[in-house]
């Protein structure tokens, strides 16, 4: 791999890890304004899927895919839709910080399911980095086990499980064809489902300050680029790397909350963000070595 392909994967890794934490961030603004999880999860899938039709269309690829692959993406938008519904559910019950801890078991997921199905093999190295990375986010976000109730660990659960299904399959259907369409496939699946329950439930809580609706509008747009993004840099580096690299999101996340929300960082949050980044520092190292001697 040379040093441009290296630079442009590096970037996709920024884009899509900086995309979604400005995405948290502008949510809590949403949230603030008087809009509900429902409403905000419902523009997070529809703003991507028309960005996508635009994209496809000025660029002539079209939106078409095999069937079977079709279908496939379909599938997977319907389990992004489950688990994004999950994990709003499991922030609800457990708080933020221990419902992210608990989805950020995605990555260790992922690099599981793609290892049993025997399409990427599963690093030493992999395995440590994504544990200490995951230690590391434990003291970042503070988490203590006051808040543990078995409803909304499961919910959690069924978030980082959900993503890393999603995260392992997609690559499959993506393999070296364009992930801008597998991506509009998952996501206008995803933004029917929310549609439907939205007029099912016909009682959507739209923000009531200017504020606000520059959080549901900024977390949508973000939220596009972020999973468009994503799904880019599973083309390119695959599942495994890719889920492993979000562990630097949450550091985003504690920077934007900072700018935007005004949430202070306390040092043993500090001591935990410099272990993510050194365990990711050392995943990353690891694996240009690899690739510079296969």
């Amino acid at each position: 791999m040379d040093r441009s392909s290296n630079f442009i994967n590096l970037s996709l890794v920024l884009w899509f890890t900086v995309s979604f934490a400005l995405t948290n961030s502008m949510a809590g603004m949403a949230y603030e304004g008087g809009a509900d999880p429902l409403t905000v999860a419902t523009a997070r899938f529809i703003v991507p899927t028309l960005v996508l039709v635009l994209a496809l269309g000025i660029t002539g690829s079209g939106l078409k895919l095999p069937i079977a692959d079709a279908l496939t993406a379909i599938g997977l938008g319907i389990i992004t839709a489950v688990f994004s519904y999950a994990m709003l559910n499991a922030i609800e019950i457990l708080g933020v910080s221990l419902a992210v801890l608990i989805f950020f078991l995605f990555p260790v997921f992922t690099s599981l399911i793609i290892a049993m199905m025997g399409w990427e093999k599963l690093s030493a190295i992999t395995v440590i980095t994504a544990l200490i990375a995951f230690a590391g986010l434990a003291l970042t976000l503070g988490v203590n086990g006051e808040s543990l109730n078995i409803v909304g660990i499961i919910c959690a659960l069924i978030g980082a499980f959900g993503l890393a299904l999603v995260s392992s399959i997609s690559s499959r259907v993506i393999r070296s064809g364009d992930s801008r369409k597998v991506t509009f496939y998952i996501v206008s699946s995803a933004a029917i489902i929310f549609i439907i329950f939205s007029l099912i439930r016909f009682d959507l809580h739209l923000p009531s300050t200017t504020s606000g609706w520059t959080g549901v509008i900024g977390t949508s747009v973000f939220y596009a680029c972020g999973i468009i993004g994503y799904f880019a840099a599973i083309s390119k580096i695959g599942p495994a790397k890719a889920t492993l690299y979000s562990y630097v999101e949450p550091l985003f996340t504690m920077l934007a909350a900072y700018i935007f929300l005004s949430e202070l960082l306390l040092p043993l949050q500090i001591v935990g963000a410099i272990i993510v980044v050194g365990a990711l520092t050392v995943s990353g190292v690891a694996d240009l070595r690899k690739n510079k001697s296969s």
